[in-house]
């Protein structure tokens, strides 16, 4: 569960905030940048990067580790075991930068959404890591007081993180002033002056 924790969701939310695709776009040559560009504006990049699309493959992977033999299948093949920590970083980097990342995303929700998106995660990590706790639904071969732990630290970690992720996408909302120009028109409203 440390593993997890750290692979899944602590370790993308500190890469996200780094900005490494800002990095990127900073250092390389224009043409590549536009390229990169391309790629965050494409239609795949769309349904991925969308909020609820990155939510489902967070808890999903939670729930087929937990609720399927895949964690015993993993724990004997070496390299499913590599390809589920790769899906747990890359789906915890998806979901904390479509959330709260400084990064560039394609067609972003408002705050209000991502932060009801967010909501969603809380509940849904939550009941995976009560049921963790109860032994309901888990195929794993532990005793129960490690399923009880496992089940507490995936719980009350799982909030820390979940509770920074909220942290940072507030600390970056800049709602929208009212200036008194619309903004497609470019024209003061009535009564507001220029």
């Amino acid at each position: 569960m440390y593993q997890h924790l750290l692979i899944g969701m602590y370790a993308p939310i500190g890469l996200v905030l780094g900005a490494p695709v800002t990095l990127l776009l900073r250092s390389l040559p224009r043409r590549h940048g536009k390229n990169v560009g391309r790629i965050l504006r494409s239609g795949p990049m769309h349904v991925m990067a969308h909020p609820v699309s990155a939510l489902v493959l967070s808890l999903g992977g939670l729930a087929a580790l937990y609720f399927t033999p895949l964690y015993e299948t993993a724990s004997r093949a070496p390299v499913l075991h590599w390809i589920i920590h790769i899906h747990f970083l890359a789906a915890g980097y998806l979901f904390a930068w479509v959330i709260a990342g400084p990064d560039p995303a394609p067609k972003r929700p408002s705050v209000p959404v991502r932060l009801v998106v967010l909501g969603v995660a809380i509940t849904g990590h939550a009941v995976i890591s009560q049921l963790l706790y109860a032994g309901v639904f888990v195929q794993l071969s532990a005793s129960t007081p490690e399923l009880r732990q496992a089940g507490e630290l995936m719980y009350y970690a799982g909030d820390i993180a979940e509770l920074i992720l909220a942290f940072a996408l507030v600390t970056s909302w800049r709602p929208a002033r009212k200036t008194g120009v619309e903004p497609s028109l470019g024209k003061s409203l009535p009564g507001t002056g220029p």
